[in-house]
């Protein structure tokens, strides 16, 4: 991950986003682990898997790539960005270059953790669409970097199984803070009741990235303590997708 400016430093560079604390030891450790295994991922290396994980149901599907498509969050089913609105993707990972932005005509703005996910999209989506490519910011979800109410829209999908609720109230704070007045933040959370999650999650542990089965009884708590209000929801085979206003 890319330093970090020190808080002083962040002050007294002016900008509006500099104002939190520097995030705790076990927030590190949860974002570095997921940080490497989304790296090793966008290099394409090779996963050596115990015998006992390439036997769950969903190995196969995974191996052949087929498994993403799967449980992928399709958000614009929920809210479709529209024409020259300027929208956020956290932990974008190579969004721009998957998602129709071109056929929606709206501001494509990411952050990402994953320094190989950036250098792609900052490499080829200038050649895609310049005019809608905005840029990747390099950091964590809890700390964006992007100025008060600039956003139509914020998305955060793929990646909230990762890490405690404690962490989220961070997040979306600052999905908050940058989101304009009246508008949605669209985001997922796995389902522990769901065929696929116990082995997913065994999955993405020996991958990396341990995954939390948080009850969603307690993602809809945060939410209201948040000040939010589930607008929309969508189920797929592994998350719920959730379209919050503020």
């Amino acid at each position: 991950m890319a330093k970090r400016k020190s808080d002083q430093e962040r002050q007294n560079s002016g900008s509006s986003y500099s104002r939190l604390p520097d995030f705790g030891e076990d927030w590190q450790i949860a974002i570095a682990n997921t940080t490497q295994r989304f790296e090793r991922e966008y290099r394409q290396e090779k996963f050596d898997l115990p015998t006992e994980v390439e036997g769950l149901s969903i190995f196969d599907e995974w191996q052949l790539g087929s498994l993403q498509d799967r449980v992928a969050s399709k958000f614009w089913e929920l809210k479709t960005p529209k024409k020259k609105q300027a929208w956020l993707d956290i932990g974008c990972g190579l969004s721009f270059l998957i998602y129709p932005w071109y056929e929606w005509d709206a501001f494509f703005y990411g952050q990402e953790v994953s320094t190989v996910a950036r250098n792609i999209l900052m490499s080829r989506s200038p050649q895609l669409n310049s005019k809608l490519f905005r840029g990747v910011k390099l950091g964590a979800g809890h700390l964006l970097a992007y100025e008060d109410n600039q956003f139509d829209g914020v998305i955060a999908t793929g990646w909230s199984c990762y890490y405690p609720l404690h962490y989220w109230e961070r997040v979306i704070d600052e999905v908050k803070r940058v989101l304009k007045p009246g508008n949605s933040f669209i985001f997922d959370v796995i389902d522990p009741e769901s065929p696929l999650a116990e082995d997913w999650a065994i999955l993405e542990t020996y991958l990396g990235a341990e995954v939390l089965l948080t009850p969603l009884s307690e993602w809809r708590s945060l939410v209201r303590q948040a000040g939010g209000k589930i607008v929309k929801t969508s189920t797929g085979e592994l998350f719920q997708i959730w379209q919050v206003s503020f």
